[in-house]
């Protein structure tokens, strides 16, 4: 069973700053992209950057330069480093990545995080 847990949310003042983090665990072969997402309170969740296996990143204008997300792969684990955070950034963060398990015969699947809660006051 893959899970992907992640961590690091809470409540901050605006310009302050956060570290999100995203484990995966269970039986695991590899895995490939990683990304963040978010929803907002009445809002779709949209998404704010993306990793690859290699380390090649892009991110949502809204977050560009202030956010900064990277990964360890030995530790099957991503980053969001989030700077300059602004009341608009208030979300639950999700963890999403394409993870091949290392159960036999199983393919590579997308999977989702339970979210943190990432709250940012003005």
């Amino acid at each position: 069973q893959v899970q992907l847990v992640e961590s690091g949310g809470g409540l901050v003042q605006a310009g302050g700053s956060l570290r999100l983090s995203c484990t995966a665990s269970g039986s695991i072969f590899s895995i490939y992209a990683m990304g963040w997402y978010r929803q907002a309170p009445g809002k779709q969740r949209e998404w704010v950057a993306h990793i690859t296996r290699d380390g090649g990143t892009n991110y949502a204008d809204s977050v560009k330069g202030r956010f900064t997300i990277s990964r360890d792969n030995p530790k099957n684990t991503a980053y969001l480093q989030m700077h300059s955070l602004k009341p608009e950034d208030t979300a639950v963060y999700y963890c999403n990545a394409d993870i091949t398990p290392s159960t036999a015969a199983l393919p590579t699947s997308n999977y989702w995080g339970q979210g943190t809660q990432v709250t940012v006051s003005s």
